[in-house]
């Protein structure tokens, strides 16, 4: 499209001048402008990106880094606590397809479920951690920090729900009322009274927050595929209950752990590098305790394979199957000792002894017989809210996130494809933001193309990270609800405990200031991609 008049053209140009704070160099500023004088087009062309872009932009970003929500410095940490799975060990997705095969065959051979269900076979990269499910409307979706489902990522079964569809289910609106999305601080509900009440009377919402929970997700979504397909007509409460009783079968009857104790190198990650976390830690003076939901045996045999023999002696405190979140938040269950041979003893626990092993029992007789209370104490672990989100809000102490996604995100935020889409975005939306002023038709149709071709490469943008879904960490322009947790309930967030190597023990993290909506025009010479959080390194001479 052409502008109509060389007084609107230099008028467009001299309103796209404010768009020059994208551009870190003078030499960048001068080519993004010289893109109007070289054509006849409204707005700059895509091919001047690569010469945009500053060099070297790409692979800023390292997924073996640690990133910080809030200050801590590790040298005021004297105790490390942490989960075992998905936290100590780290499993390969070849568990994922063994979880649903063996999910999907309990619903037929014990729940009867159709045996037509038998030729679904897991999809990986279908689902990603953080998502909803609306237990009513048997829809999985993706959801903001602001409550808002995103479009385009709503599905029923294997197939996606379209936008207009989508809004007629929620009376007109994306935004999903708090009161059906989670209790107090976001925790999941799935025991209270309130969400047996809600799965009965009206919406519900799941959100899966485990890593194990993407091949119940996938189950799920085939399900619902089979019944659609072949017209069965299902009671949604049922067969949400009944999935989610196969896959947990899988946990509580013990097969996930016989797979993987069978084969330890197969489906155990990063074995050399914890052991050489922990035994760092250890020879800098530093308590370690252990709390897991899983049982001594399948334990003791992964942390062999990881550690050695003598991976207890590393440890003051390892408590097994816990029962967290409630190990958190319940007073009532003692602690029980177990032998080595992994048998229950009967003698009342009055204190807690290095070497020893110990089931169930709770938080607050922990902390009564370790004194080990406040910002000293760092405990790792996986799932935001039944690891984490009780002892950041009631008990201050600092937390970790390990966050394995992390590292194949920022992978893909390292590359060309992705900065140069991301680059472009933005100067689009400055562009329309800008613009928006004109409204005289031919400016108008501009402005459509160009809203057009935003939302083109939005989508673009998601389908990096994953078709179905996206990042875990965004929607479009919005932290996922995902996210927001993320923030609220950890200090620092990491792909690995190995990431620990990279940093001394006396490490300080320092969040970068990230500016806020009022601030940005204050914040000079910052990367318009977003990635990163701080001013280009050569530029900061200029700041004052």
């Amino acid at each position: 499209m052409k502008l109509q008049t060389n007084q609107n053209r230099t008028m467009f140009r001299e309103d796209c001048e404010p768009l020059l704070r994208f551009f870190p160099s003078t030499t960048q500023q001068s080519k993004f402008l010289g893109c109007f004088d070289q054509c006849e087009e409204a707005g700059p062309p895509r091919d001047c990106l690569p010469d945009l872009l500053p060099p070297g932009v790409c692979n800023l970003l390292n997924p073996a880094a640690i990133y910080a929500n809030n200050e801590i410095s590790l040298g005021d940490v004297e105790i490390y606590g942490f989960d075992y799975d998905y936290t100590l060990a780290q499993y390969s997705n070849l568990l994922h397809s063994m979880i649903f095969d063996t999910a999907r065959d309990i619903l037929i051979e014990q729940f009867k479920y159709p045996e037509g269900l038998g030729k679904y076979d897991y999809i990986p990269g279908f689902a990603i951690r953080g998502l909803h499910y609306d237990v009513q409307k048997s829809l999985l979706m993706k959801i903001d920090a602001f409550h808002y489902v995103q479009l385009g990522t709503a599905y029923r079964g294997l197939k996606p729900v379209p936008d207009e569809e989508l809004i007629e289910l929620y009376g007109g609106t994306q935004h999903i009322p708090l009161y059906q999305m989670s209790d107090f601080y976001g925790k999941e509900c799935a025991d209270s009274y309130w969400h047996r009440k809600h799965l009965q009377h009206g919406p519900s919402l799941k959100q899966f927050m485990d890593i194990f929970s993407l091949p119940e997700m996938t189950l799920l979504s085939s399900v619902i595929d089979y019944f659609i397909t072949h017209g069965i007509e299902f009671d949604q409460v049922h067969l949400y209950k009944d999935i989610s009783d196969a896959i947990k079968d899988v946990h509580v009857k013990g097969v996930m752990y016989k797979w993987i104790e069978k084969d330890l190198e197969k489906y155990i990650l990063h074995g050399d590098e914890i052991y050489a976390v922990l035994n760092r830690l250890v020879n800098h003076n530093k308590k370690l305790f252990l709390i897991t939901n899983s049982p001594f045996s399948f334990v003791d045999k992964g942390m062999k394979h990881m550690v050695g023999k003598n991976w207890r002696d590393l440890f003051d405190m390892v408590i097994v199957q816990a029962d967290k979140p409630n190990f958190f938040t319940d007073r009532r269950k003692p602690f029980r000792k177990l032998d080595d041979k992994g048998s229950l003893q009967w003698d009342k626990i009055s204190q807690l002894e290095k070497g020893k092993i110990y089931k169930e029992g709770n938080l607050f007789d922990f902390l009564r017989l370790t004194g080990w209370r406040g910002s000293k104490v760092l405990y790792f672990g996986d799932h935001l809210y039944s690891d984490l989100a009780d002892l950041m809000l009631r008990h201050g102490w600092r937390t970790g996130a390990i966050v394995p996604e992390l590292e194949t995100e920022i992978r893909i935020i390292n590359t060309e494809q992705y900065m140069h889409s991301l680059t472009w975005q933005q100067a689009l939306t400055g562009l329309l933001e800008r613009m928006q002023m004109y409204q005289d038709a031919e400016s108008k149709q501009v402005l459509l193309e160009w809203m057009k071709e935003r939302q083109e490469i939005r989508s673009l943008t998601k389908n990096l990270f994953n078709p179905q879904f996206g990042s875990i960490f965004r929607t479009f322009h919005n932290p996922t609800y995902f996210s927001r947790r993320l923030v609220r309930f950890s200090d620092i967030y990491m792909a690995s405990i190995s990431c620990l190597l990279n940093y001394d023990v006396n490490f300080t993290f320092y969040p970068r200031r990230t500016p806020l909506q009022h601030e940005a025009p204050l914040w000079m010479d910052q990367l318009c991609t977003g990635c990163m959080k701080t001013p280009f390194l050569e530029e900061m001479v200029h700041i004052r």
